[in-house]
C-alpha cells in the first residue's frame, strides 16, 4: 500500500503541535510486531483507524485518544508490545518531495483495478521474517554484475543476449532456500495445471535506486504460461504496454521517462504498485501479449502520494522453461509462431 503521508517530526517534541496522528518508535515489524499488535495495544486509549510504515505511524479518530496514549505510554515499556519502552511524538505531514517528470499515469494498487486478464497480485505473499531469510540467502551466494544491476540463476541460466536459456545446460535443482515459496505458489490466485514441476527456473535481480527495467515481453519459446515474480527490500511500479501488432521500439528516456510510448496513442499503458513482499503471477494474455517494464525513476507517483524507492529491490523470478514451442493464441506476439 501506498505511504500513509506522515513523518517522523522535528528533534523537538515540543514544537509539534497535538494531533490524531503519532510517530512510534522501537515497535512495529522491524522488531518483530505486526500493525494488529501495536493497534491492538493503542487500542485501549480509544479507536485505531489504522498503523502504517516501518517506522509506524498510528492514527487515531481523534486527539484525544493519541494525547491518551502518549501520556501513558511514552518513555515506558508497553507489556502488549513484548515490554518494549516506546518513544513517541506527534506525527507531521510529510513533505512532498517532487513528482516524476511526464505525463503521471494512473497507478493501480490491486491486479482487479489493473483490469489486465491473467495479471494477479497477492500482497504479503511473504512474511516479514521470510523476506530477511531470503535476502540473506542471496546475500550470501555470489552476484554475477551487469550493467546497472545484479543476478543470480538457478535451475538454468537466462542469457540476456537472445533473450532465452540453454535447455540442455541444467544448473541443478532450485535452493532449498525457496521451497516455502515453491510450496505455497500452488495455492496462488489464477494457478492451473498445478504440477510438481509447475517452477525449474529462478532469476534473482538487486535493482539499486533508480534502476529500472526497459520493455520487454519474455520470450514466448523460452519460458511457459505461468512467471511469478516476487518483490522484496523495496517497492516499484510496474507498468504495462500493448503495442499495435506486437511491435516494439526502443525507448526514447528523457528524465527517466519513456517519452516515445507517452506521444504514441497507440501504444496502451497500464501500471500497478508493487510493494514489498507482494507476489505478481504474469499469465495468460498479460503474459503473453503485454510488455512489461519498471520506469527508471527513483520516486514514483502513486495514487496521489509520493513513494521513493529503498536503497536497493531485490526481485526473484520463478518460470518454468519450455521445451518446444509456443503455439500459444497471441501469434503476432509470439517467437515460435513467427519463424
Amino acid at each position: 500500500m501506498a505511504k500513509s503521508g506522515y513523518t517522523r517530526p522535528p528533534p523537538i517534541a515540543e514544537d509539534t503541535a497535538p494531533s490524531a496522528i503519532l510517530f512510534v518508535a522501537n515497535c512495529g515489524p522491524a522488531v518483530g510486531l505486526t500493525h494488529d499488535d501495536v493497534a491492538a495495544a493503542f487500542g485501549a486509549f480509544g479507536e485505531v483507524e489504522g498503523v502504517s510504515g516501518a517506522r509506524v505511524i498510528v492514527r487515531f479518530r481523534d486527539p484525544a485518544g493519541a494525547g491518551a496514549a502518549m501520556v501513558a505510554l511514552h518513555g515506558r515499556p508497553c507489556g502488549r508490545l513484548a515490554g518494549r519502552v516506546l518513544h513517541i511524538r506527534y506525527s507531521v505531514p510529510a513533505p512532498a518531495p517532487k513528482a516524476p517528470a511526464g505525463v503521471s499515469l494512473p497507478v493501480a494498487l490491486s491486479s482487479s483495478e489493473l483490469g489486465i486478464p491473467g495479471i494477479h497480485l497477492v500482497e504479503e505473499f511473504v512474511t516479514a521474517a521470510d523476506e530477511q531469510e531470503l535476502l540473506a540467502a542471496v546475500d550470501s551466494r555470489p552476484w554475477k554484475k551487469l550493467a546497472k544491476r545484479r543476478v543470480q540463476h538457478y535451475g538454468y541460466e537466462f542469457l540476456y543476449e537472445t533473450r532465452n536459456v540453454d535447455s540442455k545446460q541444467f544448473l541443478g535443482e532450485l535452493p532449498s532456500f525457496v521451497s516455502k515459496i515453491l510450496d505455497k505458489i500452488v495455492t496462488f490466485p489464477g494457478v492451473k495445471n498445478c504440477t510438481t514441476k509447475l517452477i525449474d527456473q529462478l532469476t534473482v535481480n538487486e535493482y539499486p535506486c533508480g534502476v529500472g527495467l526497459s520493455p520487454h515481453i519474455d520470450t514466448h519459446s523460452a519460458f511457459e504460461e505461468m512467471i511469478f515474480s516476487l518483490s522484496l527490500a523495496g517497492p516499484c511500479i510496474m507498468e504495462f504496454r500493448q503495442y499495435p501488432k506486437g511491435s516494439w521500439r526502443a525507448p526514447s528516456m528523457v528524465n527517466g521517462t519513456d517519452e516515445t510510448s507517452i506521444q504514441d496513442a497507440q501504444c496502451i499503458r497500464k501500471a500497478v504498485f508493487l510493494p514489498p513482499r507482494s507476489m505478481l503471477l504474469m499469465s495468460g494474455e498479460g503474459r503473453y501479449a503485454w510488455h512489461h517494464y519498471i520506469p527508471h525513476h527513483k520516486i514514483d507517483d502513486v495514487a496521489g502520494q509520493v513513494i521513493k524507492r529503498s536503497l536497493r529491490r531485490v526481485s526473484f523470478t520463478f518460470r518454468k522453461v519450455r521445451m518446444g514451442l509456443c503455439d500459444c493464441e497471441y501469434g503476432q506476439f509470439c517467437d515460435s509462431q513467427s519463424k
